[in-house]
């Protein structure tokens, strides 16, 4: 069978595909792919599953909701974007580094406590100190008149640094960090530095007040897309022998800084770190059950969409993707 390429998957529609290397793998003969494809199939609040391995198409099927092709609210999967964003802003000189500090960059005067020396990396990891913005306090601050100055101004209820916070307000920040850098709005950056070079379009998607497009929440990425960005990462920050973000920066995101107090997981720069079948994986997880999973020992690639609009906590539907995923591991 001729090896299909990204752009001739793009163009076909959701399918399940059965390569030459599966048969090596022992998934044709027993027809496991299938069987996996059913048990996502039961799933009913997933919509959509793909699996490269080695950069090749595995299985790329929608079960409902939006194709395969069609964007799809990736939800806090966009955090991790928005981490390889930052990456390449370094990379291209536009930012200093993950140690500069963030106030300077919002053109904010120093406040005289621990928000002062806060940095980028705080931000990227979710470890500012300062009181969170999502769960329960999330409608408050997207209620108010200003985003920014909303997140900046929360509690402190830890030292910069310190325990992980879950928290998209910090996201917001630093995605109205790397506009007033680059001069380019968030939706600009992220088509000229990953949609365009990876084949997708990511279109237009909420803004606050001040018109900044919201910084790590609400974007929308095709299932395929979301594989292509697992598969660039797989490659080192490549396409198609191309550098869209450093090696080294890919390396400095899997670094666990903190721990999620609701998985357990590790947390880097925009990335869970974890194991699944016990092999070291990095994901990216958004409400109702988003995810993107690179397994680097594997050169395994899967991206997930589901229901955009019904939670998947852990000890619910995110444990049903998590044994999914652990399965489609340990066959592979």
């Amino acid at each position: 069978m001729a090896k299909l390429t990204r752009r001739q998957l793009l163009g076909g529609g959701a399918t399940l595909l059965t390569l030459p290397w599966l048969s090596h793998q022992g998934w044709a003969q027993d027809n496991t792919l299938g069987k996996v494809a059913d048990q996502a199939r039961r799933l009913e609040q997933l919509h959509a599953l793909v699996i490269r391995r080695q950069g090749e198409p595995v299985l790329a099927e929608a079960f409902r909701g939006p194709a395969v092709t069609q964007p799809a609210n990736i939800k806090s999967v966009s955090k991790t974007l928005l981490a390889l964003l930052t990456g390449i802003a370094i990379d291209k000189g536009v930012l200093q580094s993950p140690d500069q500090r963030i106030m300077p960059l919002l053109d904010r005067p120093l406040v005289g406590d621990a928000r002062d020396p806060l940095t980028i990396g705080h931000l990227l990891s979710m470890q500012t100190g300062l009181e969170s913005t999502s769960g329960a306090n999330y409608g408050a601050w997207i209620a108010s008149s200003d985003w920014i100055d909303y997140a900046l101004t929360r509690p402190l209820v830890d030292e910069p640094g310190g325990r992980f916070i879950y928290s998209t307000g910090s996201w917001h920040l630093l995605g109205a960090i790397l506009t007033r850098a680059s001069g380019k709005s968030l939706h600009q950056l992220a088509n000229d530095w990953l949609g365009s070079p990876l084949d997708m379009s990511i279109p237009t998607w909420v803004a606050d007040p001040q018109g900044y497009y919201m910084g790590g929440n609400e974007m929308a990425v095709s299932p395929l897309g979301l594989a292509n960005i697992g598969d660039m990462v797989l490659d080192h920050g490549r396409v198609e022998g191309r550098q869209i973000v450093s090696k080294t920066w890919i390396e400095t995101s899997w670094q666990p800084r903190g721990r999620s107090r609701f998985s357990g997981d590790q947390y880097g720069y925009g990335w869970f770190l974890t194991r699944f079948a016990g092999q070291q994986a990095a994901y990216a997880r958004g409400y109702g059950g988003q995810m993107l999973v690179v397994v680097p020992d594997k050169q395994l690639s899967i991206a997930i969409t589901a229901d955009p609009t019904r939670p998947a906590r852990s000890g619910g539907f995110f444990d049903d993707l998590r044994t999914l995923v652990t399965r489609i591991v340990a066959l592979s």
